[in-house]
């Protein structure tokens, strides 16, 4: 009797897991595609509906047919834009986890670089870049646009792992150090495992406003890239250029995410609460 009761309550459980999966999946996947394909549809619907010109609101179909026209032409300047995207980002990275350990270990660093650097995220970066521009174009013509973006990027890194180094339970740094836990042995054991969600959720961002950062730099003064593809669309009324530049920077900015958070996922999977 109590081997077919578990049998029952095992094939109750394989159902639930099973459901539950079938509706993580509608939720994350099925459901958004459907959304966007909804908006899309209805956008067709309406832009041939209402007449609207295509120099105004072009309907995807227009926007579909212009990307598949001039592929080539828009893969050269989303690789260009990825390229400054990829070397700011990095820059950040190298500079902005050596600053924050620095920042957590110095009270001196903590006192005086750590405001400079909450004052220079609160001036505008649109703001800076065109003195940026103009300092440091004649070194290289994709420099400016790189220091925009690793500008744009650097601050989220180095607050988050700052924080996350800072954050730690106050008992176990007690009684790490009184089992005479050397320094380097509490950083790699405790304060590093404890700084890596936050290290994450700081590079999340940076990677979304590096593409930002890169953007506003074509805007500014460059002369290539998906930036300035959409400036210099705009200028000629090419909207349906416009909407194939936004399209591949968001498909950029969301691979780039998605990539991180498989990053983390693989390297941190014990921070995910799952769900029975």
């Amino acid at each position: 009797m109590l081997t077919i009761l578990g049998g029952i309550s095992s094939g109750r459980g394989e159902r639930a897991v099973s459901v539950s999966r079938s509706e993580k999946i509608l939720n994350t996947y099925v459901y958004p595609l459907l959304t966007m394909i909804s908006i899309l549809v209805l956008w067709e619907v309406l832009a041939a509906l209402f007449k609207v010109p295509e120099f105004i609101l072009p309907p995807p179909s227009s926007i579909i047919k212009e990307a598949a026209s001039a592929i080539d032409l828009y893969l050269d300047h989303t690789y260009f834009t990825l390229y400054e995207v990829g070397v700011g980002f990095a820059l950040s990275l190298a500079f902005g986890i050596p600053t924050a350990v620095a920042i957590v270990y110095s009270r001196f660093l903590q006192n005086t670089l750590y405001p400079i650097l909450v004052v220079l995220q609160s001036v505008p970066k649109v703001a800076l870049a065109p003195l940026i521009m103009m300092w440091f174009f004649r070194v290289h013509q994709v420099l400016p646009v790189i220091i925009i973006t690793f500008l744009i990027s650097f601050f989220p890194i180095v607050v988050d792992t700052s924080t996350g180094l800072m954050t730690i339970s106050r008992e176990l740094m007690d009684l790490a150090r009184s089992l005479g836990a050397p320094q380097s042995r509490i950083f790699f054991k405790l304060r590093l495992p404890n700084s890596l969600p936050h290290f994450f959720a700081g590079v999340k961002v940076a990677i979304t406003l590096a593409v930002v950062g890169a953007v506003v730099g074509e805007f500014v003064g460059g002369n290539k890239g998906l930036g300035y593809l959409i400036l210099f669309a705009s200028s000629q009324l090419l909207t349906k250029s416009v909407f194939v530049s936004l399209a591949l920077l968001s498909a950029m900015g969301i691979a780039l995410f998605a990539l991180v958070a498989l990053i983390e996922r693989l390297t941190i999977p014990w921070a995910y609460y799952q769900e029975e």
